[in-house]
């Protein structure tokens, strides 16, 4: 067995976009084009606006934010939920307080979680 380490500390930091407070951490890559990412977004941190590059997953697995997609509006998530991005579709993510993202992007991905239904944080 190996232990690995996925924390701020071995991250970059990313100011892309006009982004702020934001740091990722690259997890792991794959012989399909598959990129898995770790994404610090610390108190007031910004994702900024961007179109996606190709299909996207924004699963939050800890605190709390605000995400933005193609339409414009705003949606609150938490972990536990994700966000979804179309290749090509404008996006960006906000957070207050911060929270902790992991990110796979893909030409094509295939999901296998349940829609969540509109939820109050």
């Amino acid at each position: 067995m190996k232990i690995f380490q996925c924390t701020t500390d071995t991250a970059r930091e990313i100011a892309a976009f006009g982004s702020r407070n934001l740091s990722m951490a690259r997890i792991l890559n794959s012989e399909e084009s598959l990129h898995v990412g770790c994404m610090f977004i610390g108190p007031e941190g910004l994702v900024g606006r961007h179109q996606a590059a190709c299909e996207q997953l924004f699963l939050v697995v800890q605190g709390e934010g605000v995400v933005k997609g193609g339409d414009g509006n705003e949606m609150p998530i938490q972990a536990g939920y994700a966000a979804f991005w179309e290749e090509g579709e404008w996006h960006e993510s906000k957070s207050e307080r911060g929270m902790t993202v992991i990110v796979f992007e893909a030409r094509k991905l295939s999901l296998h979680l349940k829609e969540a239904e509109y939820y109050n944080r």
